[in-house]
């Protein structure tokens, strides 16, 4: 046997670590033209709740724990009592990252991975959660993405100053996975140099570690503006 195809073999192989989700809820929806979109209902029931639904029957996740904003604690908390691998619902922080670290601090001394979610991805799959899930736990760290279908532009000023190659472009989307230990160094550290991080990922690279990239799904998308709530609600027409 060759040594690429006896690693790649050994790598399977890897039992699967403890694995607690971090889902992300804390935004102020600013570009919902008034509609809070953690609360927005879909086929019935909020938005967060059906991302939520996604983790507690996947099988890679052990434990979850909720941060959304300080004024839908007790809501969010009600709601989340059906969830039984639901630990906690916390409080987030001033940004992103802050909320992340809070919703790390809250998961248990069991977790080795954390899949960190967007709570306005209703439509994230079990399967996008496990396959991601365990390319993390071989490579500690890993995102779904899918191939991005417009030219993007560098732009400057008004004007183009570069055309990336499309075909080494992809959107990636959530959960982001990690090696808890990773994730929280890596935060610590953009924290501490003051480094702007657009997800957990950017996070991860500034230390200068890789990211393993797996099949995302083009329904998994995110809900940010109303425009994204019609194209949920033919989603789940198409459900039905």
């Amino acid at each position: 046997m060759k040594m690429k195809d006896f690693t790649r073999q050994a790598r399977k192989a890897l039992p699967l670590k403890y694995c607690g989700a971090v889902i992300v809820a804390a935004g102020t929806a600013s570009r919902m033209g008034g509609i809070d979109k953690v609360m927005a209902p879909l086929n019935g029931e909020p938005m967060l709740i059906r991302t939520v639904r996604a983790f507690q029957e996947s099988d890679v996740i052990r434990e979850i724990v909720v941060v959304t904003r300080e004024d839908l604690l007790l809501q969010v908390h009600r709601l989340c009592q059906a969830f039984p691998k639901v630990q906690a619902v916390v409080a987030g922080g001033a940004d992103r990252p802050a909320s992340v670290r809070a919703g790390l601090n809250a998961l248990s001394n069991k977790v080795r991975l954390v899949a960190v979610q967007d709570g306005a991805r209703p439509f994230v799959s079990r399967e996008v959660i496990d396959r991601t899930v365990r390319a993390a736990n071989t490579y500690g760290a890993a995102a779904p993405g899918v191939p991005v279908k417009d030219t993007i532009k560098v732009v400057t000023g008004g004007i183009v100053a570069a055309t990336p190659d499309r075909s080494k472009l992809s959107a990636i989307q959530t959960p982001q996975v990690f090696d808890l230990d990773l994730l929280k160094g890596a935060l610590e550290k953009a924290r501490k140099d003051g480094t702007p991080i657009t997800d957990d990922c950017s996070a991860v690279e500034n230390l200068g570690m890789s990211v393993k990239i797996v099949a995302g799904d083009e329904r998994n998308i995110k809900i940010t503006t109303p425009m994204d709530l019609k194209i949920a609600e033919l989603l789940l027409e198409e459900e039905k």
